[in-house]
């Protein structure tokens, strides 16, 4: 490409060519980093707006995407700049490896975020409603009023007699592993025989 470049030039720039070409290749990567940077951010807001996603969930993806970017950006650059494949394949390496023990290290907490993601997309309830978080059909379990999702838990206000109005904190990832059995925007009736019966005078 330089080659067939050469001719279109004056002789005092030829050797400003590789020099500007160079350039003109990194801008060519940053720019292009930077619009892909919008476009997915673009993106994941209408996606935010479209499903209803919360804000504390959409922002640290973004902030994935953005430095995944910035990484893919930052080796093709080093690339072109001369440095060494193997330099920075090692280099990748290294970090994948670094980032594989950490992932190991925090599978509880990453896998609590990835249901968050799977609770506000597939909705297997919503704020409002009544749950029970149950081990088996059979067994009661934690019941009450939705009233939090976060990245880590989902947050009910028990609704048992025996502790009224308490919140209990119940890690995403668990509610994936139990039966869920929901009433949507209202409490479960009881039945007739249970409810406290009216004396006349």
């Amino acid at each position: 490409m330089l080659a067939t470049l050469t001719p279109y030039f004056p002789a005092w720039a030829h050797e400003w060519l590789d020099s500007l070409l160079l350039v003109i290749q990194l801008l060519i990567i940053v720019i292009g980093a930077w619009l892909l940077q919008r476009g997915l951010r673009r993106i994941l807001r209408r996606a935010s707006a479209r499903y209803d996603l919360p804000v504390h969930l959409m922002k640290p993806t973004a902030s994935i995407t953005r430095w995944i970017i910035v990484m893919a950006a930052t080796l093709l650059v080093l690339g072109r700049l001369g440095v060494s494949g193997t330099v920075l394949w090692t280099a990748f390496t290294g970090f994948a490896a670094v980032g594989a023990v950490a992932f190991f290290a925090a599978w509880s907490v990453l896998s609590n975020i990835f249901c968050a993601m799977l609770i506000f997309t597939a909705r297997p309830f919503r704020l409002g409603d009544h749950v029970e978080i149950l081990d088996t059909a059979e067994k009661p379990g934690a019941r009450g009023e939705v009233v939090d999702i976060s990245l880590l838990y989902v947050t009910l206000r028990d609704s048992t007699e025996e502790h009224p109005g308490a919140l209990l904190q119940i890690p995403n990832a668990l509610v994936f592993q139990r039966i869920v059995r929901r009433w949507k925007g209202g409490p479960p009736r009881q039945p007739a025989g249970n409810r406290p019966s009216v004396l006349s005078e």
